[in-house]
């Protein structure tokens, strides 16, 4: 028997980023590659979701678990100091995040319960395993991760309610999207400045980006505050002009802390640039989701949650990813003109997503070519970062 086989087995679940990393690179670009194709009417899926249905829960509910998961795993040991979840613990979460993948496929059979239930088994394996390492150490201040992922949770539980009930899902939707932007805030106001600032220290430079301070607290606090205005925006719970003005001012506030990082001195490294540029997708959101609310723009609303999705969440998460894989796996940290052809496609992808919510007459124009950029983009993840996944530690 070859003998390298083996050892990219071990390799692959010697830790989390490195399954999950590879596998949602690759479910990434895939279920865009056939939600597209579905979405325009040329092709056909036997499954009890619709089009819109089924892209929205597999992007919520299945790639972004699945990054957040090898994050995760991998970040929470230098959280506790505890060793990291390796080995056939890692294999069963990655089984069951697959589960998932194959209860959504088979989701006709199944129905709506036995659907929920498999899809459900990862987001709270994942949430336990998270939450059981940060209490052993006693780690109290970072509990507010599991929080989030337990929202995440009562999100995908209300999705599945709301398609059984009513055939779609409005407020699960936008209760996950609120759920992982919180996440994308907290974690980007932890890790975009200090990884700017341990760079521009490295070159001799002694004024750094500030570190989480009262202010970014006050931001991420009306931020939330707007999110919940935004997922309820439809229920008449406020006045149309108090949630713009919310959005405006969490918008406003994102922009001054993403300002205060500052982006404008890491051109040298688009490693680094990259967590700024997907992090500016951020306040834009909430500018388009403002005006939306101001105007009454269901076009601008469309864009905003598509710069949150396609822009903040698709874009950090390749940011995080590509950095990470190389890190953890004793590579230099710095960008290669594939690793920056990988950006420059996902930023490109979320830029014209955004245009065809903006312009639905132009839809039939632009989704595709965005679809072949965001596929391309994980795709080319997979192919450039798949054997540093795949073999061990240099």
């Amino acid at each position: 028997m070859n003998q390298s086989n083996p050892q990219k087995g071990v390799a692959l679940f010697s830790c989390g980023f490195r399954p999950f990393f590879l596998f949602g690179a690759l479910y990434a670009a895939g279920l865009i590659a056939v939600w597209v194709p579905w979405f325009l009417g040329l092709i056909h899926l036997e499954t009890d979701l619709s089009p819109v249905s089924w892209h929205t829960h597999e992007m919520l509910f299945g790639f972004v678990p699945a990054i957040m998961g090898g994050f995760l795993l991998t970040a929470v040991p230098g959280w506790t100091g505890r060793p990291p979840v390796t080995g056939w613990p890692l294999a069963a979460l990655f089984g069951a995040w697959i589960v998932g993948r194959l209860g959504v496929a088979g989701s006709e059979a199944l129905g709506p319960l036995g659907t929920a239930l498999l899809t459900l088994l990862f987001p709270v394996a994942l949430t336990a395993v998270a939450g059981w390492e940060i209490v052993a150490a006693k780690n109290w201040r970072d509990l507010k991760v599991p929080a989030v992922l337990t929202v995440l949770i009562a999100a995908q539980s209300l999705f599945h309610w709301e398609q059984w009930q009513y055939g779609q899902s409005v407020h699960g939707a936008g209760l996950a999207v609120a759920a992982v932007l919180t996440l994308k805030m907290l974690n980007g106001g932890r890790l975009i400045p200090a990884l700017t600032g341990n760079w521009l220290k490295a070159r001799g430079a002694t004024r750094l980006p500030p570190a989480f301070s009262r202010f970014d607290g006050v931001a991420m606090g009306v931020g939330l505050l707007a999110l919940i205005a935004w997922v309820l925006r439809d229920d008449g719970v406020l006045d149309d002009r108090l949630t713009g003005a919310l959005l405006l001012a969490a918008g406003s506030a994102q922009a001054v802390r993403l300002l205060r990082w500052q982006a404008h001195r890491t051109l040298a490294e688009p490693l680094i640039l990259a967590l700024h540029v997907a992090y500016a997708f951020i306040p834009a959101g909430f500018l388009l989701a403002a005006w939306a609310a101001l105007s009454g723009s269901a076009a601008c609303n469309g864009a905003a949650l598509h710069a949150w999705t396609a822009g903040a969440i698709g874009g950090m998460s390749l940011a995080v990813m590509t950095r990470a894989t190389l890190g953890h796996t004793g590579r230099a940290l710095t960008a290669s003109w594939p690793t920056v052809a990988i950006h420059a496609a996902v930023t490109a992808a979320a830029g014209l997503r955004i245009a065809a919510a903006l312009d639905p007459q132009r839809t039939m124009l632009l989704m595709p070519p965005a679809g072949a950029l965001w596929a391309a983009a994980f795709l080319m993840f997979a192919l450039v970062y798949g054997r540093m996944l795949l073999t061990p530690r240099l």
